[in-house]
């Protein structure tokens, strides 16, 4: 669809924070649920997206393009070599943040992009609602 050095420029801007796409909708999700004590930019291990400090809960909003996720089913088919190794990686990153967190005594959740964007916010009530019933 595009050439190579367009393409190039477009996925040159696509940031791994402030994504309106997913941070937001969050944000929204969070205010419309009256969840609070969820900070971003929280120094811990793997920069998490949200974290609830004091219930060691670090929340992930995994971009389903760039962390494997299949529900699109995009595949690239130009450089395909490159991008399966890019978001193998991606995956084997994630695989470590969330290990190395939980030994840590963390609970990581981790919220497909997909997810986030469904107009029905069940699966969002079912993963992040039960870790902060505490101090709901």
């Amino acid at each position: 669809m595009f050439d190579k050095q367009k393409r190039s420029d477009i996925m040159r801007q696509v940031k791994s924070s402030g994504n309106k796409s997913t941070e937001e909708k969050m944000i929204t999700f969070f205010r419309e649920e009256g969840i609070t004590g969820w900070r971003r930019n929280y120094k811990v291990f793997g920069k998490p997206d949200f974290v609830f400090h004091k219930q060691k809960v670090a929340v992930f909003l995994d971009g389903c393009f760039w962390h494997g996720h299949n529900c699109r089913n995009t595949h690239p088919k130009q450089n395909e070599d490159y991008w399966q190794r890019k978001i193998s990686c991606n995956m084997a990153r994630d695989e470590e943040v969330t290990r190395r967190l939980e030994k840590l005594g963390w609970t990581v959740v981790r919220i497909w992009e997909c997810e986030l964007l469904r107009k029905n916010q069940t699966v969002l009530k079912e993963k992040i609602l039960p870790l902060l019933s505490p101090i709901l």
